[in-house]
């Protein structure tokens, strides 16, 4: 940031390119943060990433446009988002063989899961959000929930202290369900959950109902910069 006003795409590419030559020819005491002139606070800003994984069976619906909505909040404080949505992927169950003990991961390969589970712990807040199906979660993200349970079980720790939020649409009832289930994984790995000014829940069925959900919209909203204000309590601890 200069004079408080943000530089532009052109001006941050080209500070970056004084970096890389500063890198390239070895000269010392070049930094990132110091050459995009970030304060301190922005360069850990700037470190930190969300995560969000959308569960739902359609890709760019409704729960992705809550999911966007939050992140929209983390984006505006200068964290680095990422928007996985599982659509069109499949995500095999747990087979409860616990080979992952050790391991740090599952050990089998056969679907994305080892790349999500990877994205996850790297992550430093997670975002899990799920259309409303028989009153719970989609059978894709109970798959990815439960096989990170059993990983992280079996590797104590690797989500602790990492800020959770919880996403669901719905089109009519149910959704608190989708919100429980997503919340028990988080508080059963000694997370921080992030809460909002209600619920965390959109209505609508077809794509683009859930952004007429007035209360719904503002609940995202909410819990993204819930989640940014825990985020800077880490930060300034």
């Amino acid at each position: 940031m200069n004079n408080g006003k943000s530089m532009t795409r052109r001006e941050a590419l080209k500070k970056m390119g004084v970096v890389a030559a500063g890198i390239g020819l070895g000269i010392g005491g070049v930094n990132a943060a110091d050459v995009l002139g970030l304060s301190e606070k922005e360069e850990k800003h700037r470190k930190m990433k969300v995560l969000a994984i959308n569960g739902s069976s359609r890709k760019d619906g409704n729960t992705a446009d809550m999911l966007n909505l939050v992140l929209g909040e983390l984006e505006k404080e200068g964290y680095e988002t990422e928007h996985i949505q599982l659509a069109g992927n499949t995500i095999n169950p747990c087979k409860a063989c616990f080979a992952c003990a050790g391991k740090k991961n599952c050990v089998f390969s056969n679907d994305i899961f080892q790349e999500l589970y990877r994205k996850m712990t790297d992550a430093d807040a997670i975002i899990l959000g799920s259309s409303t199906y028989s009153a719970d979660v989609s059978s894709t993200l109970k798959a990815v929930i439960e096989r990170a349970s059993v990983v992280s079980d079996t590797n104590p720790g690797m989500f602790r202290h990492k800020v959770g939020g919880a996403v669901a649409v719905a089109r009519r009832a149910g959704a608190m369900n989708t919100i429980d289930t997503i919340n028990h994984f988080f508080l059963n790995k000694e997370m921080f959950v992030a809460g909002s000014t209600y619920w965390n829940i959109a209505y609508g069925r077809l794509p683009g109902e859930a952004m007429k959900d007035e209360e719904g919209v503002a609940n995202m909203k909410n819990l993204g910069q819930n989640i940014a204000w825990i985020l800077n309590k880490i930060i300034n601890k």
